[in-house]
């Protein structure tokens, strides 16, 4: 059914109850249609991994993996699955889902609400999507800081011999304290534990599994620097630009502009690109850049490898554009 027909239903609901109808609908055709196989005429390899287009679904569409075969479908060249926590948790009280229409941008403050690890495992097992598969990890909320390391650890066990890549989430505003680990000696810390952890899970399962790191764009010219420092010197493998924005300044008098939460969405676009043009100087190529924040068309796809990604994802764009923004995008990064 053509995407402008179902729209209107879907923004008569709020926000998260459109969301949890679209990813019913999504799981429902997924358990239907026989596994989806993608042309690799645009395939391309980054981080080690062949994928076979350079456009991926964000997390926080599908934390949990419950709709992994319907979103196959829609022509995605990767999937990227959570934020998972080590444990289930139910987030932040609702509401905590607003759309801003006029500006296409949404704020959330879900708070990483998810069924914890294992449930995720249990649907990746019973998927019949063979693709490229990364699997986003993040704190439990009630984890004291200083100990969040320990929660990232346990969660890479567990998901490890099922991911193509594992994305670090240190960069979610919703969970109290997160984003400090961006800071120089707590990322310093927390990527040598990750790392060795790699190494060691790597000669367990016989593959070697990429690690990236999601930043925020709220950052400075100086903590970037310090993260791209970082993230060299620790062989990280990609890094992801970016996650959701606490800046108000593009959406200033618009309805719901009031709430606490991430922004994401078109008004993030502009602040996330400039992000990924810093992050590529800075690296100068010697990790690849998965770039989000703000893709609504073509230009706005083409407009982030022009800027240094390697790879493109998408979610914000989806609701207000539907499914055929994947193919859109898949055609001007060709």
């Amino acid at each position: 059914m053509p995407y402008d027909l179902v729209r209107p239903l879907l923004f008569s609901l709020d926000a998260e109850t459109a969301h949890e109808f679209a990813l019913c609908a999504l799981a429902a055709s997924g358990r239907v249609l026989p596994a989806k196989r993608l042309d690799a005429a645009a395939a391309v390899e980054v981080m080690g991994i062949s994928f076979p287009n350079r456009i991926g679904l964000a997390a926080g569409l599908d934390k949990n993996g419950e709709a992994i075969d319907g979103l196959a479908w829609l022509g995605f060249g990767f999937l990227e699955l959570g934020t998972v926590t080590p444990r289930p948790q139910p987030g932040n009280p609702r509401p905590r889902m607003f759309r801003l229409p006029e500006v296409k941008g949404i704020i959330n403050r879900m708070g990483f609400n998810n069924h914890g690890v294992d449930a995720l495992i249990a649907n990746v097992s019973a998927a019949k999507y063979k693709g490229v598969l990364g699997i986003n990890i993040g704190k439990n909320f009630d984890t004291p800081i200083e100990r969040a390391a320990d929660d990232y650890l346990a969660a890479l066990d567990k998901v490890y011999p099922f991911a193509h890549y594992v994305t670090i989430n240190i960069s979610s505003p919703n969970t109290k304290n997160l984003r400090q680990l961006q800071d120089a000696s707590e990322l310093d810390d927390l990527l040598t534990r990750l790392k060795a952890a790699q190494t060691r899970l790597a000669d367990v399962h016989g593959r070697y599994v990429p690690l990236a790191l999601k930043i925020a764009p709220d950052l400075d010219d100086e903590q970037l620097g310090a993260i791209a420092d970082a993230l060299r010197r620790h062989r990280i493998d990609g890094v992801i630009a970016t996650n959701t924005t606490l800046a108000r300044d593009k959406i200033e008098g618009v309805r719901f502009s009031e709430q606490t939460g991430g922004l994401s969405g078109a008004p993030l676009f502009e602040a996330s690109t400039a992000i990924v043009g810093k992050l590529s100087q800075a690296l100068a190529g010697e990790l690849p850049i998965i770039a989000a924040g703000g893709v609504f068309d073509a230009r706005t796809a083409r407009a982030k490898l022009d800027a240094g990604a390697s790879l493109v994802q998408l979610l914000s764009g989806l609701v207000y554009r539907g499914p055929g923004l994947v193919r859109e995008c898949v055609q001007a990064t060709l």
